[in-house]
């Protein structure tokens, strides 16, 4: 049966809602192109997204603070200035290059230049700044500095993957990209074998395969993932299943373009019957832990009752 509102008025009145726990509603109307308001002549840092493959996701205050900004901190200056060509804007500022092999030698002069004033935009190929991207030493600068630094959202291909995956969004973290050596990849989905929230990771299309092989000898076969490819673009896909099936996909197609993989969490193991927890109680107390944090820490990490455990204990004695 469907509740109905005593009078119109109730339903357009923002004191009767119920409170969200979202934090995606502004509390109140903003200026749509207004910075943080700061006082004359302290300068700032914005990390600024930028598309993810469809120049149409491109916010009008990342436009309008390329073409004002005092400084654009630029991963790369050719898909920069391919950007402002798509966009139909001039840079007024002046450009300097910032990424990995440089931004520890140029994070101090881009700070300097914040502490005399001006504006910084810093954006990167794709995405977020920062986020498995350069920009995290120059906020790390900032933030030591007591420098101002804000951001400009936009879009990102972890948040566009994962809602796309069909796998759970409640809890999830995000891995970046695997290592490449064969061993250290394996090491690294060891320590995520009991993962349970849901892993977004980036991958290079020529290493997808060897990344699924991993997963089916880490995870399992059964184990479900997505893979994304190409999103924002004409020839986005999403392709889902276990590791199994698309592990034979991966070995049947030549995939390309920019990658995200989606993995679901490790599912909740049962927490099994108190006597087969009694040998790793015995080890911790062997080792000099007393009975009664032995129990405790054992029935934690297991999920069972501590006066269970303990009078199993007892009764193997």
């Amino acid at each position: 049966m469907t509740e109905q509102l005593s009078s119109p008025d109730e339903a357009l009145d923002p004191a009767s809602a119920e409170p969200s726990e979202s934090m995606d509603t502004p509390a109140e109307p903003v200026e749509p192109h207004a910075l943080p308001a700061l006082p004359d002549g302290v300068g700032r840092i914005v990390l600024a997204a930028t598309p993810i493959g469809n120049v149409g996701d491109a916010s009008s205050r990342l436009i309008e603070l390329l073409q004002t900004a005092d400084i654009v901190a630029a991963e790369d200056t050719r898909r920069l200035h391919r950007l402002v060509q798509s966009l139909g804007i001039t840079v007024s500022g002046r450009v300097i290059s910032y990424h990995e092999h440089n931004e520890a030698a140029k994070t101090e002069e881009l700070l300097d230049y914040v502490r005399a004033g001006k504006t910084i935009i810093m954006v990167s190929d794709a995405g977020m700044p920062a986020v498995s991207d350069p920009g995290f030493r120059l906020v790390e600068g900032a933030v030591a500095a007591g420098l101002f630094v804000t951001a400009f959202p936009g879009p990102s291909a972890v948040l566009t993957a994962l809602a796309l995956s069909g796998l759970p969004t409640d809890r999830f973290c995000f891995e970046g990209f695997l290592p490449r050596k064969a061993g250290e990849r394996s090491s690294r989905l060891a320590d995520l074998g009991n993962e349970r929230r849901t892993m977004v990771f980036f991958e290079a299309p020529h290493r997808l395969e060897p990344m699924l092989r991993a997963l089916h000898e880490r995870f399992g076969s059964d184990r479900r993932i997505a893979v994304c490819r190409e999103l924002t673009k004409t020839y986005e896909e999403v392709i889902r299943g276990t590791v199994r099936e698309l592990l034979e996909w991966a070995e049947n197609n030549e995939v390309r373009g920019e990658i995200a993989v989606v993995v679901a969490g490790a599912p909740e193991q049962a927490p099994g019957k108190p006597e087969d927890h009694v040998a790793s109680v015995n080890e911790l107390m062997a080792k000099g832990v007393r009975l009664k944090e032995a129990v405790a820490a054992v029935a934690e990490e297991a999920r069972i009752s501590k006066r269970e455990l303990y009078s199993a204990v007892l009764a193997a004695r």
